[in-house]
């Protein structure tokens, strides 16, 4: 419903563009309306006609609830045998002693109405989780890691692949394929990554999900003494590790990887140590604008970017007939985020 301000808008620019030579027809379609509305709007003197409908008396629903309808509905969902069930528990329940009050849904209804939809019950209400969210502007300040099983010789047998993701620059600092999956192993990965990127006990985060060998005694144990501090996803939430996710099914939709098992450990070690070679000096990363981990991690990726994007502006003077706008941006990536905070929710939140 377009309010009368709005119509007298569009009416003054229809006029004055049809006062300029533009025909009736074109200038109403070119404010979204036909030209049957844009009569409709006036009156016969070319005034702005006043829209009565918002203030129109609107009957009430034939089958809505009256007031003494909703009141039994309000004294019946308090009773002390109903006073801790929710309406989908309370209408079958009435439904077998032999009365109909009104359809759930109504009952969810009337219950909101009167600020009385609530948790009941002693059972703790459900909170909302919120992921953790971590963000990195420079290399080994967020690391996020998992483990994969690798299929291995016989149907049923698997090779265990730790891995570990700098965040920042997306490269595999740290990496083991073994035989077992425990907090041991994974308390010698990180300390072997630590010693390779010399971090010498900076204080960093290393994220991961919540299984055992993540949250085991010796693995805090060795994060505590390494300065690392932990970050576990919520339980039961498969997406809040998303990096490493997306590494895993890089490397297994791999050309080449075999999907029908690996025959030894040994084999296994051997093909992940190729592609975390071709990962981290060769694949494009489409999260860091098409340049290299290792050349993030080490920061040469500025010059390759300021490379390509003068390359364009080259390319773009030699032939400008070939360019509607601008050239590709070639701007090198910032902050990295673990878990951002989507845009709907930032809206979400400002509105409350």
């Amino acid at each position: 419903m377009i309010s009368t301000p709005d119509r007298r808008n569009a009416v003054t620019l229809i006029n004055e563009a049809v006062a300029s030579g533009a025909r009736l027809p074109v200038a109403c379609e070119e404010m979204g309306i036909c030209k049957r509305t844009y009569r409709r709007w006036i009156d016969e003197a070319g005034e702005i006609k006043v829209d009565r409908r918002p203030e129109a008396a609107r009957p009430a629903p034939a089958n809505a609830l009256s007031e003494v309808e909703r009141a039994k509905l309000v004294e019946v969902a308090c009773r002390l045998e109903f006073a801790s069930l929710p309406p989908s528990q309370i209408v079958p329940m009435l439904a077998d002693q032999g009365e109909y009050l009104a359809s759930e849904s109504t009952f969810y209804r009337v219950l909101r109405a009167q600020e009385l939809q609530h948790h009941r019950g002693r059972s703790a209400a459900p909170v909302k989780s919120v992921p953790k969210r971590h963000q990195a502007s420079a290399p080994n300040e967020v690391w996020v890691w998992d483990i994969t099983w690798l299929p291995g010789p016989v149907l049923g047998t698997y090779f265990y692949l730790y891995l570990m993701l700098d965040l920042f620059s997306r490269k595999v600092v740290g990496w083991e394929v073994l035989e077992e999956e425990n907090a041991d192993h994974a308390s010698r990965v990180v300390s072997r990554a630590s010693l390779s990127e010399g971090r010498r006990l900076k204080p960093m985060v290393l994220h991961s999900d919540n299984g055992s060998p993540m949250k085991g005694a010796t693995m805090l144990a060795t994060l505590q003494r390494l300065g690392i501090a932990s970050s576990f996803s919520r339980p039961g939430v498969s997406d809040d590790n998303a990096q490493v996710e997306a590494f895993f099914r890089t490397l297994k939709y791999r050309p080449g990887y075999p999907s029908k098992g690996f025959g030894t450990l040994e084999s296994a070690q051997e093909w992940v140590l190729k592609f975390v070679r071709w990962y981290n000096t060769e694949h494009r990363h489409s999260a860091l604008n098409f340049v290299t981990p290792i050349q993030r991690h080490q920061g040469a990726d500025i010059l390759v970017l300021q490379t390509r994007k003068a390359l364009y502006e080259q390319a773009k003077q030699a032939n400008p007939k070939r360019w509607s706008g601008n050239t590709r941006n070639w701007q090198r990536p910032g902050i990295m985020y673990l878990n951002p905070v989507r845009e709907d929710s930032v809206l979400q939140q400002k509105a409350a």
